[in-house]
Protein backbone atom coordinates (compact mmCIF):
# COMPACT_ATOMS: atom_id res chain seq x y z
CA UNK A 1 0.00 0.00 0.00
CA UNK A 2 2.94 2.30 1.14
CA UNK A 3 5.73 2.01 -2.08
CA UNK A 4 8.10 4.18 -3.41
CA UNK A 5 5.10 6.35 -4.46
CA UNK A 6 1.51 7.74 -3.71
CA UNK A 7 -0.64 9.58 -5.78
CA UNK A 8 -2.93 11.86 -4.59
CA UNK A 9 -5.96 13.43 -6.26
CA UNK A 10 -6.79 16.84 -4.92
CA UNK A 11 -10.31 16.73 -7.56
CA UNK A 12 -11.26 14.14 -10.19
CA UNK A 13 -8.93 16.02 -12.74
CA UNK A 14 -6.34 16.94 -10.50
CA UNK A 15 -3.47 13.88 -9.31
CA UNK A 16 -0.15 14.78 -8.21
CA UNK A 17 2.69 11.67 -7.61
CA UNK A 18 4.39 12.15 -4.82
CA UNK A 19 7.29 10.31 -2.82
CA UNK A 20 7.37 8.91 -0.09
CA UNK A 21 9.89 9.60 2.36
CA UNK A 22 11.77 8.18 4.93
CA UNK A 23 10.23 8.77 8.55
CA UNK A 24 12.66 10.12 11.02
CA UNK A 25 14.52 7.52 13.48
CA UNK A 26 11.64 7.43 15.97
CA UNK A 27 13.96 7.22 19.29
CA UNK A 28 16.17 10.46 17.96
CA UNK A 29 12.03 12.65 16.89
CA UNK A 30 10.69 11.53 20.28
CA UNK A 31 13.63 12.76 21.99
CA UNK A 32 13.41 16.01 19.74
CA UNK A 33 9.63 16.35 20.09
CA UNK A 34 9.93 16.25 24.34
CA UNK A 35 12.19 19.36 24.16
CA UNK A 36 10.57 21.11 21.78
CA UNK A 37 7.01 20.73 23.22
CA UNK A 38 8.16 20.87 26.92
CA UNK A 39 10.12 24.55 25.35
CA UNK A 40 6.73 25.43 23.63
CA UNK A 41 4.25 25.11 26.63
CA UNK A 42 6.48 27.04 28.76
CA UNK A 43 7.00 29.79 26.35
CA UNK A 44 3.28 30.10 25.92
CA UNK A 45 2.85 29.47 29.71
CA UNK A 46 0.12 26.22 28.69
CA UNK A 47 -0.60 24.11 31.20
CA UNK A 48 -1.28 21.32 29.32
CA UNK A 49 -1.24 19.36 26.07
CA UNK A 50 -1.45 16.10 24.12
CA UNK A 51 0.46 15.24 21.53
CA UNK A 52 0.18 12.51 18.95
CA UNK A 53 2.18 11.59 16.08
CA UNK A 54 1.08 8.72 13.05
CA UNK A 55 2.95 7.71 10.11
CA UNK A 56 0.79 5.45 7.78
CA UNK A 57 -1.98 5.26 10.28
CA UNK A 58 1.01 3.49 13.12
CA UNK A 59 1.41 5.77 15.98
CA UNK A 60 4.72 7.20 16.70
CA UNK A 61 4.08 9.28 19.60
CA UNK A 62 0.94 9.55 21.83
CA UNK A 63 1.56 11.36 24.76
CA UNK A 64 0.24 14.12 27.41
CA UNK A 65 2.42 16.77 28.84
CA UNK A 66 2.15 18.89 31.33
CA UNK A 67 -1.15 19.84 33.62
CA UNK A 68 -4.83 19.01 32.88
CA UNK A 69 -6.55 20.72 35.68
CA UNK A 70 -3.99 23.66 37.56
CA UNK A 71 -5.88 23.59 40.49
CA UNK A 72 -5.45 19.90 41.42
CA UNK A 73 -2.58 19.44 39.60
CA UNK A 74 -3.79 16.55 37.58
CA UNK A 75 -1.17 15.25 35.00
CA UNK A 76 -2.62 14.79 31.22
CA UNK A 77 -2.50 11.38 29.59
CA UNK A 78 -3.47 10.22 26.56
CA UNK A 79 -7.23 9.79 28.07
CA UNK A 80 -7.31 13.44 29.59
CA UNK A 81 -10.91 14.91 27.41
CA UNK A 82 -10.37 18.10 25.45
CA UNK A 83 -12.91 20.25 24.50
CA UNK A 84 -12.57 19.99 20.13
CA UNK A 85 -13.23 23.93 19.34
CA UNK A 86 -14.09 23.82 15.77
CA UNK A 87 -11.98 20.59 14.80
CA UNK A 88 -15.56 19.66 15.97
CA UNK A 89 -17.01 20.96 12.63
CA UNK A 90 -14.90 17.92 10.51
CA UNK A 91 -17.53 15.53 12.55
CA UNK A 92 -20.56 17.69 11.86
CA UNK A 93 -19.73 17.45 8.26
CA UNK A 94 -19.53 13.96 8.76
CA UNK A 95 -22.65 13.59 10.56
CA UNK A 96 -23.99 15.02 7.46
CA UNK A 97 -22.35 13.22 5.06
CA UNK A 98 -24.04 9.88 6.48
CA UNK A 99 -27.07 11.07 6.06
CA UNK A 100 -26.31 12.40 2.44
CA UNK A 101 -25.93 8.55 1.96
CA UNK A 102 -28.85 7.46 3.77
CA UNK A 103 -30.96 9.45 1.33
CA UNK A 104 -32.36 11.73 4.27
CA UNK A 105 -30.02 15.14 3.24
CA UNK A 106 -28.95 16.14 -0.13
CA UNK A 107 -25.92 18.21 -0.15
CA UNK A 108 -28.09 20.43 -2.99
CA UNK A 109 -31.16 20.61 -0.91
CA UNK A 110 -31.73 24.25 -0.16
CA UNK A 111 -32.15 25.18 3.50
CA UNK A 112 -35.67 26.23 2.91
CA UNK A 113 -36.73 22.37 2.40
CA UNK A 114 -36.02 22.15 5.87
CA UNK A 115 -36.71 25.78 7.19
CA UNK A 116 -39.85 26.75 5.05
CA UNK A 117 -39.72 30.31 6.33
CA UNK A 118 -36.39 31.47 5.40
CA UNK A 119 -35.89 35.02 3.92
CA UNK A 120 -36.23 35.51 0.49
CA UNK A 121 -32.16 35.98 0.21
CA UNK A 122 -31.79 32.52 1.31
CA UNK A 123 -33.77 30.46 -1.11
CA UNK A 124 -30.76 29.57 -3.39
CA UNK A 125 -28.59 28.85 -0.61
CA UNK A 126 -27.70 24.86 0.36
CA UNK A 127 -26.74 22.09 2.19
CA UNK A 128 -22.95 22.35 0.56
CA UNK A 129 -22.99 26.15 0.50
CA UNK A 130 -23.01 25.69 4.85
CA UNK A 131 -20.23 22.94 4.65
CA UNK A 132 -18.25 24.76 2.53
CA UNK A 133 -18.67 28.77 4.59
CA UNK A 134 -19.82 29.78 0.57
CA UNK A 135 -23.88 30.20 2.12
CA UNK A 136 -23.21 33.95 3.37
CA UNK A 137 -24.94 33.57 6.66
CA UNK A 138 -23.22 35.97 8.95
CA UNK A 139 -21.21 35.06 12.61
CA UNK A 140 -23.77 35.57 15.52
CA UNK A 141 -23.09 39.33 16.31
CA UNK A 142 -22.37 41.79 19.24
CA UNK A 143 -25.89 41.51 20.61
CA UNK A 144 -25.72 37.75 21.25
CA UNK A 145 -25.19 36.26 24.38
CA UNK A 146 -23.31 32.87 25.05
CA UNK A 147 -24.77 32.86 28.21
CA UNK A 148 -28.09 32.27 27.28
CA UNK A 149 -29.91 29.09 26.53
CA UNK A 150 -31.58 29.76 23.37
CA UNK A 151 -34.06 26.70 21.97
CA UNK A 152 -33.17 25.54 17.86
CA UNK A 153 -35.79 27.86 16.81
CA UNK A 154 -34.34 31.44 18.42
CA UNK A 155 -31.43 30.35 16.95
CA UNK A 156 -32.63 30.07 13.55
CA UNK A 157 -34.89 33.64 13.87
CA UNK A 158 -31.45 35.44 15.06
CA UNK A 159 -29.22 33.84 12.05
CA UNK A 160 -32.08 34.40 9.45
CA UNK A 161 -32.64 38.24 11.22
CA UNK A 162 -28.78 39.21 10.17
CA UNK A 163 -28.23 39.87 6.84
CA UNK A 164 -26.34 37.91 4.63
CA UNK A 165 -22.64 38.96 4.19
CA UNK A 166 -23.15 37.97 0.56
CA UNK A 167 -25.48 36.12 -1.75
CA UNK A 168 -24.95 31.82 -1.21
CA UNK A 169 -21.41 31.03 -3.18
CA UNK A 170 -20.47 34.38 -4.38
CA UNK A 171 -17.35 34.57 -1.48
CA UNK A 172 -15.79 32.41 1.09
CA UNK A 173 -16.17 33.34 4.68
CA UNK A 174 -16.04 31.18 8.15
CA UNK A 175 -19.16 31.13 9.32
CA UNK A 176 -20.02 29.33 13.10
CA UNK A 177 -23.50 29.95 12.59
CA UNK A 178 -23.41 28.25 9.22
CA UNK A 179 -22.50 25.08 11.16
CA UNK A 180 -24.65 25.70 14.06
CA UNK A 181 -27.65 25.44 11.63
CA UNK A 182 -26.35 22.14 9.67
CA UNK A 183 -26.88 20.30 13.35
CA UNK A 184 -30.39 21.79 13.27
CA UNK A 185 -30.55 20.60 9.89
CA UNK A 186 -29.84 17.07 10.72
CA UNK A 187 -32.59 16.87 13.30
CA UNK A 188 -35.25 18.62 11.32
CA UNK A 189 -34.28 15.81 8.82
CA UNK A 190 -33.67 12.50 10.74
CA UNK A 191 -35.60 13.16 13.86
CA UNK A 192 -31.60 12.99 15.54
CA UNK A 193 -29.48 15.38 16.76
CA UNK A 194 -26.22 15.66 15.14
CA UNK A 195 -24.90 13.82 18.60
CA UNK A 196 -27.22 11.10 17.84
CA UNK A 197 -25.85 10.44 14.56
CA UNK A 198 -22.42 10.66 15.51
CA UNK A 199 -22.23 8.45 18.28
CA UNK A 200 -24.22 5.45 16.07
CA UNK A 201 -22.62 6.55 12.66
CA UNK A 202 -18.97 7.51 13.42
CA UNK A 203 -18.05 7.42 17.62
CA UNK A 204 -19.15 3.60 18.17
CA UNK A 205 -18.01 2.26 14.63
CA UNK A 206 -14.45 3.75 14.84
CA UNK A 207 -14.25 3.03 18.54
CA UNK A 208 -14.14 6.51 19.80
CA UNK A 209 -14.74 5.48 23.02
CA UNK A 210 -15.10 8.96 25.07
CA UNK A 211 -16.37 11.34 22.31
CA UNK A 212 -19.17 12.71 23.08
CA UNK A 213 -20.70 16.24 23.78
CA UNK A 214 -20.20 18.65 26.09
CA UNK A 215 -21.70 18.55 29.27
CA UNK A 216 -21.36 21.06 32.52
CA UNK A 217 -23.69 18.41 34.83
CA UNK A 218 -22.22 15.17 33.80
CA UNK A 219 -19.55 13.66 35.52
CA UNK A 220 -17.08 13.33 32.95
CA UNK A 221 -14.03 11.49 34.06
CA UNK A 222 -10.50 12.86 32.97
CA UNK A 223 -12.20 16.13 32.26
CA UNK A 224 -9.15 18.91 31.19
CA UNK A 225 -9.62 22.40 32.53
CA UNK A 226 -9.93 25.10 29.90
CA UNK A 227 -7.51 28.23 30.51
CA UNK A 228 -6.92 32.18 29.49
CA UNK A 229 -3.67 34.41 30.02
CA UNK A 230 -5.32 37.59 31.27
CA UNK A 231 -1.98 40.06 31.12
CA UNK A 232 0.43 36.83 31.43
CA UNK A 233 -1.75 35.56 34.62
CA UNK A 234 -3.70 32.13 34.22
CA UNK A 235 -7.69 32.02 34.87
CA UNK A 236 -10.34 29.75 34.30
CA UNK A 237 -12.21 30.10 31.19
CA UNK A 238 -15.19 32.25 30.59
CA UNK A 239 -18.92 30.09 31.31
CA UNK A 240 -20.98 29.37 28.55
CA UNK A 241 -24.55 28.16 28.71
CA UNK A 242 -25.72 24.35 27.71
CA UNK A 243 -27.26 25.37 24.63
CA UNK A 244 -24.03 27.38 23.21
CA UNK A 245 -21.73 24.66 24.08
CA UNK A 246 -23.97 21.93 22.31
CA UNK A 247 -23.94 23.64 18.91
CA UNK A 248 -22.53 21.91 16.14
CA UNK A 249 -20.03 23.81 15.09
CA UNK A 250 -17.58 22.55 17.58
CA UNK A 251 -19.12 21.23 21.09
CA UNK A 252 -17.75 17.82 21.48
CA UNK A 253 -15.65 16.16 24.74
CA UNK A 254 -12.59 14.38 22.79
CA UNK A 255 -9.43 12.88 24.10
CA UNK A 256 -6.23 11.93 22.05
CA UNK A 257 -7.43 8.44 22.20
CA UNK A 258 -10.72 8.91 20.40
CA UNK A 259 -8.66 11.92 17.87
CA UNK A 260 -6.36 8.80 17.35
CA UNK A 261 -9.14 6.55 16.20
CA UNK A 262 -10.57 9.10 14.15
CA UNK A 263 -7.55 10.06 12.45
CA UNK A 264 -7.31 6.25 11.67
CA UNK A 265 -11.11 6.12 10.23
CA UNK A 266 -10.29 8.77 7.87
CA UNK A 267 -6.67 7.50 6.38
CA UNK A 268 -8.60 4.14 5.95
CA UNK A 269 -11.28 5.80 4.40
CA UNK A 270 -14.48 4.38 6.64
CA UNK A 271 -17.44 5.63 8.09
CA UNK A 272 -18.24 7.19 4.72
CA UNK A 273 -17.76 5.53 1.36
CA UNK A 274 -15.15 7.01 -1.13
CA UNK A 275 -17.38 9.08 -3.31
CA UNK A 276 -17.99 10.72 0.00
CA UNK A 277 -14.79 11.36 0.70
CA UNK A 278 -13.97 12.37 -2.24
CA UNK A 279 -16.36 15.04 -2.04
CA UNK A 280 -15.07 16.07 1.58
CA UNK A 281 -12.13 16.94 0.22
CA UNK A 282 -12.91 18.51 -2.91
CA UNK A 283 -12.43 22.71 -2.73
CA UNK A 284 -15.49 24.80 -2.74
CA UNK A 285 -16.65 26.12 -6.04
CA UNK A 286 -17.74 29.98 -5.74
CA UNK A 287 -20.28 31.18 -8.22
CA UNK A 288 -17.63 33.02 -10.62
CA UNK A 289 -16.35 28.88 -11.05
CA UNK A 290 -12.93 29.79 -9.30
CA UNK A 291 -12.17 27.33 -6.64
CA UNK A 292 -11.57 27.55 -2.66
CA UNK A 293 -9.21 25.95 -0.77
CA UNK A 294 -11.83 23.94 1.51
CA UNK A 295 -13.84 21.50 1.56
CA UNK A 296 -16.45 19.90 3.87
CA UNK A 297 -14.86 21.30 7.24
CA UNK A 298 -10.81 20.91 5.95
CA UNK A 299 -8.84 23.59 5.07
CA UNK A 300 -6.69 22.05 1.59
CA UNK A 301 -3.64 23.73 0.48
CA UNK A 302 -0.15 22.24 -0.07
CA UNK A 303 3.22 21.79 2.38
CA UNK A 304 6.49 21.44 1.11
CA UNK A 305 4.92 20.94 -2.34
CA UNK A 306 2.74 18.12 -0.82
CA UNK A 307 -0.91 17.99 -0.30
CA UNK A 308 -2.24 18.59 2.95
CA UNK A 309 -5.86 18.74 5.16
CA UNK A 310 -6.02 20.27 8.30
CA UNK A 311 -8.23 22.03 10.92
CA UNK A 312 -7.95 23.80 13.83
CA UNK A 313 -10.08 24.74 16.86
CA UNK A 314 -10.68 27.18 19.86
CA UNK A 315 -13.21 27.30 22.02
CA UNK A 316 -13.93 28.17 25.96
CA UNK A 317 -9.94 27.92 27.15
CA UNK A 318 -9.09 25.14 24.52
CA UNK A 319 -7.09 24.76 21.52
CA UNK A 320 -6.60 21.74 18.89
CA UNK A 321 -5.42 20.90 15.82
CA UNK A 322 -5.50 17.85 13.09
CA UNK A 323 -2.92 18.06 10.55
CA UNK A 324 -2.50 15.15 7.55
CA UNK A 325 0.32 15.55 5.40
CA UNK A 326 -0.36 13.26 2.37
CA UNK A 327 2.84 12.64 0.74
CA UNK A 328 4.59 12.24 3.71
CA UNK A 329 1.83 9.85 5.13
CA UNK A 330 2.06 12.01 8.57
CA UNK A 331 -0.37 13.10 10.74
CA UNK A 332 -0.37 15.54 14.11
CA UNK A 333 -2.92 15.92 16.65
CA UNK A 334 -2.60 18.85 19.54
CA UNK A 335 -5.15 18.85 21.92
CA UNK A 336 -4.46 21.57 24.87
CA UNK A 337 -6.42 23.51 27.14
CA UNK A 338 -5.21 27.16 26.77
CA UNK A 339 -6.75 29.58 24.56
CA UNK A 340 -3.27 31.43 24.43
CA UNK A 341 -1.48 28.15 22.60
CA UNK A 342 -0.06 29.11 19.59
CA UNK A 343 -1.01 26.69 17.44
CA UNK A 344 0.78 27.19 14.37
CA UNK A 345 3.96 27.48 16.19
CA UNK A 346 3.48 24.01 17.81
CA UNK A 347 2.31 21.58 14.56
CA UNK A 348 4.76 23.61 12.26
CA UNK A 349 7.29 22.68 14.76
CA UNK A 350 6.21 19.03 14.98
CA UNK A 351 6.41 18.80 11.34
CA UNK A 352 9.53 20.36 11.33
CA UNK A 353 11.04 17.86 13.28
CA UNK A 354 9.41 15.02 10.72
CA UNK A 355 10.44 17.40 7.60
CA UNK A 356 11.90 20.33 7.32
CA UNK A 357 10.62 20.45 3.94
CA UNK A 358 7.02 21.02 5.17
CA UNK A 359 7.43 24.21 6.69
CA UNK A 360 9.98 25.65 4.02
CA UNK A 361 9.33 28.98 3.24
CA UNK A 362 7.95 29.52 -0.37
CA UNK A 363 9.81 32.05 -2.50
CA UNK A 364 9.17 35.45 -1.22
CA UNK A 365 6.94 36.97 -3.55
CA UNK A 366 7.49 40.75 -5.39
CA UNK A 367 7.09 43.73 -3.27
CA UNK A 368 3.97 45.98 -3.97
CA UNK A 369 4.28 49.16 -2.70
CA UNK A 370 0.71 50.09 -3.01
CA UNK A 371 -0.10 47.54 -1.48
CA UNK A 372 1.50 48.07 1.74
CA UNK A 373 0.64 51.52 1.87
CA UNK A 374 -2.90 50.51 2.38
CA UNK A 375 -2.45 47.65 4.61
CA UNK A 376 -0.04 50.50 6.79
CA UNK A 377 -3.07 52.56 7.08
CA UNK A 378 -4.93 49.84 7.96
CA UNK A 379 -2.27 48.70 10.85
CA UNK A 380 -2.16 52.37 12.25
CA UNK A 381 -6.22 52.57 12.28
CA UNK A 382 -6.81 49.12 13.96
CA UNK A 383 -4.31 50.52 16.49
CA UNK A 384 -6.80 53.07 17.92
CA UNK A 385 -9.51 50.47 17.12
CA UNK A 386 -10.58 53.16 14.76
CA UNK A 387 -11.49 50.78 11.85
CA UNK A 388 -14.90 51.45 10.31
CA UNK A 389 -16.97 49.24 7.72
CA UNK A 390 -16.43 51.12 4.80
CA UNK A 391 -13.00 50.02 5.40
CA UNK A 392 -13.36 46.57 4.88
CA UNK A 393 -16.56 46.71 2.96
CA UNK A 394 -16.47 42.85 2.48
CA UNK A 395 -15.62 41.30 6.21
CA UNK A 396 -18.82 41.21 7.18
CA UNK A 397 -21.60 43.74 8.29
CA UNK A 398 -19.80 42.84 12.41
CA UNK A 399 -16.74 42.91 12.19
CA UNK A 400 -15.13 45.42 12.76
CA UNK A 401 -17.66 46.51 15.80
CA UNK A 402 -15.94 42.68 17.55
CA UNK A 403 -12.08 43.22 15.91
CA UNK A 404 -11.47 47.03 17.11
CA UNK A 405 -11.19 46.34 20.97
CA UNK A 406 -9.30 43.05 20.43
CA UNK A 407 -6.74 45.67 17.82
CA UNK A 408 -6.76 47.74 20.45
CA UNK A 409 -5.50 45.63 23.04
CA UNK A 410 -2.81 43.19 20.86
CA UNK A 411 -0.93 46.47 20.07
CA UNK A 412 -1.34 48.64 23.13
CA UNK A 413 2.49 47.55 24.14
CA UNK A 414 3.62 47.55 20.87
CA UNK A 415 5.76 50.43 19.07
CA UNK A 416 5.73 51.94 16.18
CA UNK A 417 5.59 49.71 13.16
CA UNK A 418 9.43 49.16 11.76
CA UNK A 419 9.25 47.01 9.16
CA UNK A 420 6.70 45.69 6.90
CA UNK A 421 7.60 42.36 4.63
CA UNK A 422 5.42 40.83 2.49
CA UNK A 423 5.83 36.94 2.80
CA UNK A 424 2.97 35.51 1.09
CA UNK A 425 0.74 36.31 -2.07
CA UNK A 426 -2.40 34.23 -2.95
CA UNK A 427 -5.39 33.97 -5.24
CA UNK A 428 -7.94 32.20 -2.75
CA UNK A 429 -11.36 32.60 -5.13
CA UNK A 430 -12.02 35.47 -6.18
CA UNK A 431 -9.55 37.40 -3.83
CA UNK A 432 -5.67 37.97 -4.20
CA UNK A 433 -4.27 37.12 -0.33
CA UNK A 434 -1.40 38.85 1.24
CA UNK A 435 0.53 37.59 4.07
CA UNK A 436 2.84 40.10 5.63
CA UNK A 437 4.99 39.85 8.84
CA UNK A 438 4.94 43.74 10.55
CA UNK A 439 7.85 44.15 13.25
CA UNK A 440 7.17 46.87 16.11
CA UNK A 441 10.90 46.95 17.18
CA UNK A 442 11.44 43.68 18.33
CA UNK A 443 7.96 42.27 18.67
CA UNK A 444 6.69 40.62 15.41
CA UNK A 445 3.17 40.00 14.04
CA UNK A 446 1.13 38.72 11.26
CA UNK A 447 -0.81 40.36 9.20
CA UNK A 448 -3.39 39.23 6.63
CA UNK A 449 -5.28 41.02 4.11
CA UNK A 450 -6.81 40.20 1.15
CA UNK A 451 -8.82 42.33 -1.72
CA UNK A 452 -11.68 41.10 -4.07
CA UNK A 453 -12.50 42.16 -7.39
CA UNK A 454 -12.94 46.22 -7.50
CA UNK A 455 -9.65 46.28 -5.02
CA UNK A 456 -12.62 46.30 -2.26
CA UNK A 457 -10.92 44.87 1.17
CA UNK A 458 -12.34 41.58 2.22
CA UNK A 459 -10.34 40.63 4.92
CA UNK A 460 -8.00 42.17 7.22
CA UNK A 461 -6.50 40.64 10.89
CA UNK A 462 -3.75 41.03 12.75
CA UNK A 463 -2.25 38.32 14.83
CA UNK A 464 0.69 37.00 17.07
Amino acid sequence: MFGLARTFCATAALCIAVPAIAAPDPETFRKQLDSFIEKEMRDEKVPGVSIAVLRNGETVVAKGYGIANVEHDVPVTTQTIFQSGSVGKMFTAAAVMTQVEQGKMGLDDPVSKYLPDVPASWRTMTIRHLLTHTSGVANYGRGFDYRRDYSDDELVKIAEGMPLDFAPGARWSYSNTGYALLGILVKKATGRSYLEVLDTEVFKPLGMKTARGISDNDIVPHRAAGYELNDGVLKNQDFVSPTMNSTADGSLYLSLDDMIAWARGVEQGKVLSPASWKLVYTPARLNSGKPYPYGFAWRLDMAGGKPRYHHGGAWQGFRSYYSRYLGDGLSVVLLANSAATDLDAFVDGIAKLWDPALVAPAPRPKAEPDTARRVTALIETARVGGLRKQDLPLAGEDFVNRVNPYFANLMKPLGALTKLELAEREELGDDISYTYVASFGDRTMKVRYAVAPGNQVSSFFISQ
